[in-house]
């Protein structure tokens, strides 16, 4: 599920400013700064620039290989995936329940594999993100899984 944002992310577009910024503090250094400084500025930006490139390449290449990586689920049983009821347990189900009794409803399994996420600690946005999930529906999930507001 894709869909097209006007603006960017607040992290990102703080990102995007700083570099911004960056670049126009290089030009004003090398504006203000004397003909035989030149050189030796210039070289000091290059490769602080090339440094920067290297950071956002390994930043880029470890979020490639998180979703690269495959989700902890269970091995497949004869009905499909199964979960044991100790790892179901405390799952919402009747909070859960008016969802999946709308059109285009998430499955049960894809709602049992987004709780085990969620008590794994993964943020809502993750998760629905990775499963294809309304994140309305992920939230619930992840508010039911965190321990200071779980059944006791």
């Amino acid at each position: 599920m894709t869909t097209s944002r006007l603006l960017p992310r607040p992290g990102r577009a703080a990102v995007l400013l700083t570099a911004l910024g960056l670049l126009v503090l290089e030009e004003v250094a090398l504006g203000l700064a004397e003909e035989e400084d030149r050189p030796v500025i210039g070289g000091a930006l290059i490769g602080v620039s090339c440094s920067g490139l290297l950071v956002v390449g390994a930043v880029l290449f470890s979020r490639w290989l998180d979703a690269r990586r495959p989700l902890p689920l269970p091995p497949p049983g004869p009905h499909g995936r199964e979960y044991s009821a100790r790892a179901l347990e405390g799952f919402p189900m009747e909070a859960v329940r008016p969802l999946l009794l709308t059109e285009h409803a998430p499955q049960l399994g894809q709602l049992y594999s987004a709780w085990m996420l969620a008590r794994a600690g993964r943020p809502a946005a993750w998760i629905a993100r990775r499963l294809g999930l309304p994140l309305e529906a992920v939230q619930l999930l992840v508010d039911a899984a965190r321990p200071d507001t779980g059944a006791r």
